[in-house]
Parts: structure tokens; sequence; C-alpha cells
């Protein structure tokens, strides 16, 4: 469970009667960088956790999206643009997302639904004092690389390569890569780096990946990856390749197994900083959230597919089996 719920509940509703008796509607920015359909599990979340504190669309609150459509090159346009609109928050998706707003704007409050390492990377001081005008939420990816490395030893005692899949424009792609390279080692597997410059080119990586002989693809947290998450577990099972993620949502699209927090939730929770900004709190006060549950999720389907068995040991510790 997520600290801190029930006081982002109770102290939400009087804002809620506050605006509707006032006439007052809050325009809310949302920028992205994949396009809107994989993300619509997380825009719905978002969606909801508004909801749930008084703010509904057409009454006092109006959510402007922006999407770059998996080209990076596009985000700083996209959040010139909210800036010029004049929203009360920009909430932002991912790594790149997040630094786009940032560049555009010291003012207007940031929120970040997810991102992997927010100190320093995103401008964010410290977890408990971001300072400026970002804060959010992390999913800690670099804090659980070796715990997803020993599940994948777990799950596939023979593989003694694998390759790990990153994007090269992410900033906190290189950091994780280094945590997994340094957990490989501790469990006698060698880590392939593949950097993925551009979306379009999974099938490149993949193939580097056959090449090399790894036994398994890992895919480093990124919000263009969540984008390509059917064609990631296509490719996957194509080259029969084992293929382990992040966030519940790849291996809901066929990919084998993923370990971290529930990153849909974590936009459901973006909106209680949302309330709180509008409330009058400044969001370089509001500590960085950090999950507290990580969630291990098996897709035994592509694992048959893949003519592998998951040991009962590891099936009885997920947190969800796709069957």
């Amino acid at each position: 469970m997520f600290l801190g719920s029930m006081a982002g509940g109770l102290l939400a509703a009087p804002l809620a009667v506050e605006a509707q008796e006032s006439g007052r509607v809050w325009r809310i920015g949302f920028l992205g960088l994949p396009s809107a359909s994989p993300s619509a599990q997380r825009t719905e979340a978002f969606r909801r956790g508004l909801r749930e504190l008084g703010y509904v669309e057409g009454r006092n609150l109006t959510l402007v999206f922006r999407w770059a459509d998996g080209n990076v090159d596009r985000l700083p346009a996209l959040a010139a643009e909210l800036t010029r609109l004049g929203v009360d928050v920009i909430v932002t998706q991912g790594s790149e997302a997040t630094d786009a707003a940032r560049q555009a704007t010291t003012t207007i409050p940031i929120v970040f639904a997810v991102v992997s390492n927010p100190v320093g990377t995103h401008g964010v001081h410290s977890l408990a004092q971001p300072g400026g005008n970002v804060t959010g939420l992390s999913d800690i990816a670099e804090d659980v690389s070796r715990k997803r490395i020993e599940l994948l030893r777990a799950a596939l005692p023979r593989v003694s390569q694998i390759a790990v899949l990153w994007n090269q424009r992410n900033p906190t792609s290189p950091g994780q890569v280094r945590g997994m390279e340094e957990a490989g080692r501790a469990f006698a597997l060698t880590v392939r780096s593949v950097p993925v410059g551009d979306s379009n080119r999974l099938e490149d990586a993949f193939a580097v990946a056959v090449r090399d002989h790894a036994g398994a693809v890992v895919m480093l947290p990124d919000a263009t990856s969540v984008g390509r998450r059917e064609r990631i577990a296509q490719l996957a099972l194509e080259n029969r390749l084992a293929s382990f993620a992040w966030t519940q949502e790849l291996p809901e699209s066929g990919c084998l197994m993923s370990y971290g927090p529930n990153v849909v939730e974590l936009h459901a929770r973006a909106a209680r900083y949302v309330d709180k900004i509008l409330r009058g709190a400044r969001p370089g006060d509001l500590p960085v959230e950090q999950p507290t549950t990580l969630y291990l999720v098996i897709n035994l389907k592509t694992a048959k597919a893949l003519g592998l068995t998951i040991p009962a040991s590891l099936l009885a510790r997920a947190d969800q089996v796709i069957e």
C-alpha cells in the first residue's frame, strides 16, 4: 500500500466545494512522450484520482493533454505551449517530459507522475525537500535492479547472458544500466548493454540481443517502451527471448514478467499532489513519494509459448499470474 492516502482524501473535499461555489475552473496540463492510446490506463487513473478528490471535468476542471507520439524532439514545443496556455499545474509522464516541462517554466508547478531518479537529473534537490517547482512520484527503478536480476535468475536458472535495452534519450537510463551490470555480476550473469536511440529501431536492438546469444531481454523504464509494448512483446516471441520489464503493463501486453510498482496507480496518486498544490502548497515543499509495495507479474501464456517452465516457488511469490 502507499502511505498517506487517507490524509489526501480528507483534505480534498473543502477545495472541491470552494471551487464549485466560486465558479473557478482549474486548468491542468498533462505532457507525455507516447501517444494517447497506449497511455489510456494511466490517464484514466489520473482522472479517477481527481474525481475522488472532487474535481469534475466540465465543472471545476479542464484537462489539457499534449502528446509527443514517441518523438522526444516534440516535447519542448509542447511544454512551451502548455506554459503559454497558462495552466495551473503541469503533470508529466516520464523523464523526458519532465525535463521538457522544467526547461519551459520555473514558475508553473510541475508534478511528475513517474520518473526513475528525480534527484539531480530533474532538478529535485532531495526527496524530502525537492525545492523549486518540481515534485511527484518515483518508481525507484535503480533501487530494484538487483531484485529484478534475482527474479530473472530464479525464472531462468540456465541463462548466462542477458541484453538490457535502454533509451539513450532518457537521462536516468545510464545509471540504471550500471545498476543492472553490477547486479548481473553478483548473480554470475553477463549483462550486454543495448542502447536504443529510436523506438522505431527496436528490431535492430533485438537483432543485437540474438547475435550476442542473450537468453533474455530486460527493458529499462521508459515512456517510449510503454508506447511500443505490444511490438516489444511480439519481437521477444519472434526471437524466442524471455522479456522482463518494470511495469505490469508490459506482461499484460505479452511480455514474460515485470517487477516494480504499480505505475498506473502512481498516476492516480499524482492527482493528490495536484490537489495539494491547488490548495496552496508549494511543490518544492512536497516530498517526492516512493512506492512501498512492488509487484511481481508473470505471464504464463508467454512462458508456454516460449517453452519455459516457471518454477512453482516463483509463481507462488507472484502478485498476478496471467494465464
